[in-house]
């Protein structure tokens, strides 16, 4: 035949689309032509392509090829559409089953000797073709155990081209080649962190439940050695398992990030960006190939900032419209990527330069206009976004018993799956599940809305202009995640267990 058909995957952030491919042979003079507005990687795929099939003994017909990726407006980039390529020019004069072929989605990319190599984004780009109801996908050797996380997908991973060709009913030989490889990602396997290693921190291991049961967004400012640091990496542990939607969009994004994804980890992912990181590290971005940063890789898990003091102000301030939406968009000349961005946001900063501000013991050698310039990046837009804001000292003293009076992991993730629990029927009818989601209209307004008498502190703050009318309902979300962790369904609660902390002058006072 002269054309013939078959089907890859475009990703566009972390959404994926299916792109038909068409071949043309004609009896004109002999050329290989991509059509479809394709990238420069794309575009060089000619030669790739050519070269794997003359090397897999199945060479290309010496005729006049023309490849069109459709739909034409939808951008295309990256190497992998190299086997879809490769698959629908074969087919429009090697003798294969054409129904075969035309109903299967091929990604990856072909090297000059016929092997199939891994190519990031695999899991999406599967997740994609499933949607749009295709149920045969063949993808490289080394991507076969994440395209096998999508149920109801028969998944070919195949080692090289002629193996591909012989999958749809070619009369090829499938040599013995040796698969290519993923590389390893060296990031050894982190021992579990518990609770209990904490010692003298009560308050902040109970502020840090009360995040954990209301999703809440946390902001730690205390003198070096305090235990912020100690405290942040303990969060994931006592965070309730990753549901199978949840599961799925954080390896979908690990894998765009080109990660190595063998499971569905349960596990709350958590990023902690060191302190130089720009604006595109945290966002995401790139020249020609859009990835995912920091805020989009923490999805459905903690971002964690250390020292947010040092961070860049307007790295800072980049956090400020995914904390409000939940995604990401990246805009770029001719493309725009959206990711999401679903986390909780963890801050930790000392209350100067030199960390000894306001410590008892401790002497401060910052000028005024240093502090001010410090806590400055911390700017009054984003601290309205935190839910708690809390103060930590130095532990004075380290007693024995200590470690047996302080809470587990697992006793505080037990604590926080019952909260949680309670909150999702107390919400059920709504669209949100944690309270950190509910819209202040809702909380001030809803059929579950505190009594007048018991914001009446809230109104009078708000009256004063100490409160602003967004921190007014973040009070009233963290007064509900409080009711939810004692167990008290039947009434609204109250306010009076919710420390407010201003932000006038220090915000570590």
């Amino acid at each position: 035949m002269s054309v013939a058909r078959t089907w890859s995957v475009a990703l566009v952030g972390a959404e994926g689309e299916c792109v038909e491919v068409e071949a043309d042979l004609s009896n004109q003079t002999p050329e290989f032509r991509i059509i479809g507005l394709p990238d420069k990687a794309l575009n060089e795929a000619v030669r790739r392509v050519h070269n794997a099939c003359a090397n897999s003994g199945v060479p290309l017909p010496r005729r006049r090829l023309t490849v069109n990726l459709s739909p034409a407006s939808l951008p295309k980039q990256g190497s992998g559409f190299d086997v879809a390529i490769a698959m629908a020019s074969l087919a429009t004069e090697t003798a294969m089953d054409v129904a075969s072929i035309s109903t299967a989605v091929h990604l990856g990319e072909l090297g000059l000797d016929g092997r199939l190599r891994p190519i990031p984004g695999i899991l999406p780009a599967v997740v994609a073709a499933r949607r749009a109801g295709h149920r045969r996908v063949v993808v490289p050797h080394a991507n076969g155990p994440e395209a096998r996380l999508v149920d109801d997908v028969e998944v070919l991973a195949a080692t090289n081209l002629a193996e591909v060709v012989a999958w749809h009913g070619g009369d090829v030989d499938v040599p013995d080649d040796e698969p290519v490889t993923l590389p390893d990602d060296g990031n050894p396997i982190e021992e579990p962190l518990d609770l209990a290693e904490v010692i003298g921190q009560r308050d902040a291991v109970e502020a840090l439940v009360v995040a954990a049961a209301g999703g809440h967004h946390l902001v730690m400012c205390g003198p070096p050695g305090a235990g912020k640091t100690m405290l942040a990496r303990r969060l994931p542990g006592i965070l309730p398992p990753l549901d199978d939607r949840a599961a799925l969009t954080s390896a979908s994004i690990r894998s765009l990030s080109g990660a190595r994804v063998m499971e569905l980890t349960r596990t709350p992912p958590f990023e902690a960006p060191h302190h130089s990181a720009s604006v595109a590290a945290l966002v995401g971005g790139g020249s020609r190939l859009v990835r995912p940063g920091a805020i989009a890789r923490a999805s459905e898990g903690v971002l964690f900032l250390d020292e947010a003091g040092e961070f860049q102000a307007s790295a800072l301030d980049a956090l400020r419209q995914p904390l409000e939406t939940g995604s990401i968009t990246i805009h770029r000349s001719g493309a725009t990527a959206q990711y999401p961005a679903r986390f909780q946001l963890v801050l930790a900063t000392n209350p100067c330069p030199c960390g000894d501000y306001g410590i008892r013991g401790g002497t401060c050698t910052c000028p005024p206009s240093a502090i001010r310039r410090y806590l400055g990046r911390l700017s009054g837009p984003l601290l309205d976004r935190m839910d708690i804001e809390l103060t930590l000292a130095r532990v004075s003293v380290a007693h024995r018993d200590e470690r047996a009076s302080t809470t587990s992991t697992a006793v505080a993730r037990e604590r926080v799956a019952e909260a949680r629990g309670r909150t999702a029927r107390r919400l059920a009818g709504t669209p949100w599940r944690l309270n950190a989601d509910v819209p202040g209209t809702w909380l001030r307004e809803g059929p579950t809305a505190p009594a007048p008498v018991v914001r009446r502190p809230l109104d009078a703050a708000l009256h004063r202009g100490a409160l602003t009318l967004r921190g007014y309902d973040r009070v009233l979300r963290v007064a509900w995640s409080l009711a939810d962790l004692e167990g008290r369904l039947s009434s609204a609660p109250t306010t009076s267990g919710v420390r407010s902390i201003s932000r006038r002058g220090s915000r570590c006072d």
